[in-house]
C-alpha cells in the first residue's frame, strides 16, 4: 500500500450516529478524537450525504474518504435497505457521497468495514484462514475474511434457524427490548454460532458492536469449539476499515496503466 500517509478519513455510518475520524493506517489508529453527528430521522440519503458533507469538511484532508453503510453495497450502488430509508435501494451512493465530500468516496458494508479492520489491526491480526466477524447492535452484521480477502456483504444476521431469522431474535438490540439476562441471550446466540461453524468451519470468530466492550458478562455463555475473541478495535473499527478499503482503492487506481482507464477516471 502506498497510501500510507496519516489522515485517510473513515466514516461510519451508525443508526443513531454518524461518526468520522481520520486515520493513520499504519498502525490502525485514530488520529486525534473521533467526531459524531446524530444520524436524521429516517435517514434519507439527501439528509445523510449532508453530515457526510459536514464530517468531511470539519476533519479536513484531501485525500480519499471511506463510508460504511449498513446494508448490501455492490459496485458503489446501495441494493438493501433494512434499517434506513427505502429510497437507498438501488441508489448510486459512491457518486451521491463524493460529489458531497467533494473529493472520491469509497462506500461498503460496515460490517464488511469493521470485518477487514479487525483482520488487520484488531483480534484477527495474524490469525490465517478464515475469520468471521459478528457485529451484535441493532441488528446482526457479518464479515468474512478468508485468507486475507474479504467476501462480500455476507448478511449472515437473515440466516433463518428453527423458522425464525436469527436478527430479530438475537441481537443485543432484542436482548435490551426484552430485557434478557446474558446467559438468556447466550442460549439464542451460542446455536446460531454453531449453526455458523457447520457452514463455514472459521478458524476464529470475532465478535463486535456494542457488545464487545463487556466480554466478561457474556463469553462464558457462548458455547462453540472455534476460538473467539471480543473486537479489539471496538466502535472504532468500521471507521478504520473504511478509511483501509478507501486507501486501498485510490492505490489501485493510482497503479493503473493509462491506456486501461477510463477517460472519467
Amino acid at each position: 500500500m502506498t497510501t500510507t500517509a496519516t489522515g485517510v478519513l473513515g466514516i461510519d455510518i451508525g443508526g443513531s450516529g454518524i461518526k468520522g475520524a481520520p486515520v493513520d493506517l499504519q498502525s490502525g489508529q485514530l488520529i486525534g478524537e473521533r467526531v459524531r453527528i446524530p444520524t436524521p430521522a429516517g435517514a434519507k440519503p439527501s439528509e445523510v450525504a449532508e453530515v457526510v458533507r459536514q464530517l468531511s469538511a470539519q476533519l479536513g484532508g484531501q485525500g480519499p474518504v471511506g463510508v460504511t453503510f449498513p446494508g448490501v453495497v455492490r459496485g458503489g450502488r446501495t441494493l438493501s435497505a433494512a434499517n434506513v430509508d427505502k429510497s437507498w435501494i438501488g441508489l448510486d451512493a459512491d457518486r451521491l457521497f463524493s460529489e458531497a465530500a467533494g473529493r472520491p468516496v469509497t462506500l461498503l458494508n460496515d460490517a464488511d468495514a469493521a470485518g477487514l479492520a479487525e483482520a488487520r489491526y484488531g483480534a484477527g491480526r495474524g490469525v490465517q484462514g478464515v475469520i468471521m466477524l459478528l457485529t451484535f447492535g441493532t441488528g446482526i452484521g457479518s464479515a468474512l475474511i478468508s485468507g486475507g480477502q474479504l467476501v462480500p456483504n455476507t448478511e449472515l444476521g437473515h440466516l433463518e434457524l428453527d423458522g425464525r431469522e436469527v436478527e430479530p431474535w438475537a441481537s443485543a438490540g432484542t436482548r435490551e427490548r426484552e430485557e434478557l439476562s446474558w446467559k438468556q441471550w447466550g442460549k439464542r446466540v451460542t446455536p446460531y454460532l454453531q449453526h455458523l461453524e457447520r457452514l463455514f468451519s472459521p478458524d476464529l470468530f470475532i465478535i463486535g458492536g456494542g457488545v464487545s466492550k463487556k466480554a466478561d458478562k457474556w463469553r462464558e455463555y457462548l458455547e462453540v469449539s472455534t476460538p473467539l475473541q471480543p473486537a479489539g478495535l471496538q466502535n472504532e473499527a468500521g471507521i478504520v476499515g473504511a478509511a483501509l478499503m478507501a486507501a486501498e482503492r485510490q492505490d489501485a487506481a493510482d497503479h493503473t496503466p493509462a491506456v486501461g482507464r477510463r477517460k472519467s477516471d
